[in-house]
């Protein structure tokens, strides 16, 4: 499956999302303990660190409103509408219908039968990370 582009978002197709207290050590941390490579810092709250031609989202604090417990799963596919009914038809608890952002994404959250938190990201067009305030690595 290939996904359009998007340069506010990684390339890759599933992006694990960890929570820290502090996004700035743990970010230095990741690149110099593991090898990743910060790809874009947005705001002092959230970063994309690339490692090879996978990616992971290092954000502050608690996940979302349906808290993951420190960490959740983002998949991109092509079609979030599509994506929400089966979703919501199969019984997920969800954040409601996607919705679009500023970044070039339509996205809505979900809680599976595990209590794990995902979010699924279509890209509706390619946004420069400057354009809504994020900076590249």
């Amino acid at each position: 499956m290939t996904m359009p582009v998007n340069r506010s978002m990684p390339s890759c197709t599933v992006i694990p999302v960890l929570s820290y207290p502090d996004v700035r050590a743990a970010v230095t941390w990741l690149c110099h303990a593991f090898g990743f490579v910060e790809r874009l810092r947005i705001g002092d709250h959230r970063a994309q660190l690339s490692f090879g031609d996978g990616a992971v989202v290092v954000t502050g604090g608690a996940v979302g409103a349906m808290d993951g417990g420190g960490h959740s799963v983002m998949l991109r596919v092509p079609d979030a509408g599509a994506h929400y009914e089966r979703a919501r038809l199969g019984g997920a608890q969800t954040s409601g219908p996607p919705s679009d952002h500023p970044y070039g994404e339509r996205q809505y959250s979900a809680v599976d039968i595990g209590g794990h938190f995902w979010t699924f990201s279509q890209t509706i067009t390619d946004v420069d990370p400057a354009d809504w305030g994020g900076v590249p690595g």
